[in-house]
């Protein structure tokens, strides 16, 4: 992918690994352009990156994603990038039967990127060059059971990027998926002071990094455990290990 000379809209970009992505991709001459539900926290991020764009756009709502599309193309005929970053993570008592977070973390998480690409595919595949970026997570691989609808519909979205890449693979789109570790960020409240969560700054110095080489899988070093567990031949140790220890902090 070209870091620069884009015209990129980044879903969840008011905070977070959105907003760091937003503002290094700015800051390399991209026209960016933020969205998501909350109008004052994007109304922040833009008046601290003057030339940066908003969009109040809530992925969990067809007819929001409707109405945002119908604007972006209008007012950005040169859209290029799509990011697919916004998404919610809740822990989840499975012996209690309630569904209202897991179909909240699937509405946003998997049916919001699946339903946004799908609206903004026409627009894509008109321009010379284009790229799609979908934010999976190393949980896509190795879940952690406190948080099991976050943890599959990442590794939804992982499914959904392979096939997404290989259909598009004649055309002038690339297909990335960036694999997050745990980062330091307010996902799920404050942003944690565990120094097993990575700094958001490096996490997001080292993913422009692998960028730049043109990778289709961006893994930055910490999340390779996570990434090659599966094929180690030790996945069922591997994910009581994880488990246990991160069940210290819950």
């Amino acid at each position: 992918m070209n870091l620069t000379g884009n015209t990129i809209l980044i879903t969840g970009g008011g905070s977070g690994i959105g907003r760091a992505l937003a503002e290094q991709l700015h800051q390399r001459g991209n026209q960016v352009i933020i969205a998501g539900r909350r109008s004052a926290l994007l109304d922040t991020v833009t008046a601290a990156n003057p030339g940066m764009n908003s969009l109040v756009l809530d992925t969990a709502d067809p007819a929001s994603i409707a109405n945002a599309v119908a604007r972006l193309t209008q007012d950005f005929p040169a859209l290029n990038v799509l990011v697919n970053n916004a998404g919610i993570m809740r822990p989840e008592n499975l012996r209690k039967p309630d569904t209202a977070d897991a179909e909240a973390i699937v509405a946003t998480n998997l049916l919001g990127p699946i339903r946004l690409t799908a609206a903004l595919m026409p627009h894509l595949l008109k321009q010379p060059a284009a790229a799609i970026l979908n934010v999976s997570s190393g949980l896509a691989f190795v879940p952690l059971a406190y948080t099991p609808t976050y943890c599959a519909t990442k590794a939804a979205i992982h499914s959904y990027t392979q096939s997404l890449r290989y259909q598009l693979k004649d055309t002038a789109i690339q297909v990335i998926e960036i694999v997050p570790p745990w980062v330091a960020t307010e996902l799920m409240g404050p942003a944690p002071t565990d120094p097993r969560a990575m700094p958001l700054d490096s996490f997001i110095s080292e993913t422009m990094q692998l960028l730049a080489t043109g990778a289709e899988e961006i893994c930055v070093e910490r999340v390779l455990p996570l990434r090659r567990a599966p094929a180690s031949g030790s996945e069922a140790a591997f994910f009581k290990t994880f488990n246990d220890a991160l069940s210290q902090r819950h």
